[in-house]
């Protein structure tokens, strides 16, 4: 399993990357021609962020799901149904092993994820087992995932999160419905478990008719728009029939909890602003932490500091043996003298 997301953090304008670091100097100088009391926009913050590229490889069993049965982890919790006088249970998750994380600020999306691509071709260098990619559906995910297969010679099957798409799925029902309504949770759920079996475009073209014939305006049949396009435009990587039947994850819970433990939980206290070198220098240590491999960083590192301040400082690098300082003297006793 190879999965990755991004995060923002709010570093100094000087450490912005070029583009952001100009759009952030043009809404400044808007926001002093304006008065104090008027200077942020709804929804507007004050300072820009850069973008924080994390990554998760990790190793998990086989989880076959029927559409029906990974349905009923999405919906609201039931009572447990009864088999005679026994409550029903759910089979067990298998939990992801040897799980590795990355977060980078100072380096490019495309090398993080090919560093990924590339612990995964050490755990399975014949590429003997299935490999699969899981992402939000940004293009930037979906091109750096399949380049970095293609340069490595493997076949992945990149898979679209579904919880994604459910939030396009329940902002197209409240076009229907008024919100919190039976008949919104009925119109969604109805859908979704369409999409689970692998229906995506015929549902993007249905809820595409229903709002033509709710005689809809163009505004409030945007959200019904907006969800038809994006099932349609990642209708190839939307076949959760295929996925749940070959047992693979379908959601990106892995690397989500990894942008909020590396990222998230330290990197956005309140009224924090970070220099580039340092905001990179926690995450790569909440990284080796996270993935267990602090202790190995750590025995380098001493090493490496050993070298870099002593060994160093001899023509052939070999310090002299070390020895044991001798015991010292016994302390003198005072006599005291009347």
């Amino acid at each position: 399993m190879l999965t990755y997301d991004s995060k923002g953090v709010v570093l100094h304008r000087q450490d912005l990357r070029e583009a952001t670091r100009k759009e952030a100097e043009k809404r400044r100088r808007q926001r002093e021609r304006l008065s104090p009391f008027q200077r942020l926009k709804p929804g507007e913050k004050k300072y820009s962020k850069r973008m924080a590229t994390v990554a998760a490889v990790y190793t998990t069993a086989p989880f076959v799901r029927s559409p029906e049965q990974f349905l009923e982890s999405l919906m609201p919790p039931q009572p447990p149904a009864k088999v005679g006088n026994k409550p029903g249970t759910r089979p067990v998750r298998p939990r992801p092993e040897a799980k590795r994380v990355w977060a980078s600020l100072e380096r490019e999306a495309w090398e993080v994820v090919a560093d990924a691509t590339l612990e995964a071709e050490h755990r399975d260098p014949e590429h003997v087992k299935p490999w699969v990619v899981l992402v939000d559906g940004a293009e930037m995910q979906l091109a750096n995932a399949r380049a970095a297969a293609a340069a490595r010679g493997v076949e992945v099957t990149v898979i679209v999160d579904i919880i994604h798409v459910v939030e396009y799925v329940w902002k197209a029902a409240q076009a229907f419905h008024r919100a919190a309504s039976p008949e919104l949770a009925c119109w969604a759920w109805t859908r979704v478990q369409r999409i689970l079996e692998g229906q995506a475009r015929t549902v993007a073209s249905s809820m595409r008719r229903a709002a033509t014939v709710a005689g809809l305006s163009p505004e409030a049949r945007k959200p019904v728009d907006t969800c038809a396009g994006y099932l349609r435009k990642y209708a190839p990587y939307l076949q959760y029939d295929r996925y749940l039947a070959a047992g693979y994850p379908i959601a990106t819970g892995v690397v989500e909890g990894a942008c909020r433990h590396l990222v998230r939980d330290r990197m956005e206290l309140t009224g924090a602003r970070w220099r580039l070198a340092g905001a990179e220098a926690v995450l790569k240590l909440r990284a080796l932490r996270a993935s267990g491999d602090f202790d190995a960083y750590w025995d380098f590192h001493e090493a490496r500091e050993y070298e870099r301040n002593h060994a160093r400082q001899y023509a052939d690098r070999t310090p002299p043996p070390f020895s044991e300082p001798p015991e010292p003297p016994s302390p003198r006793r005072l006599r005291q003298v009347k």
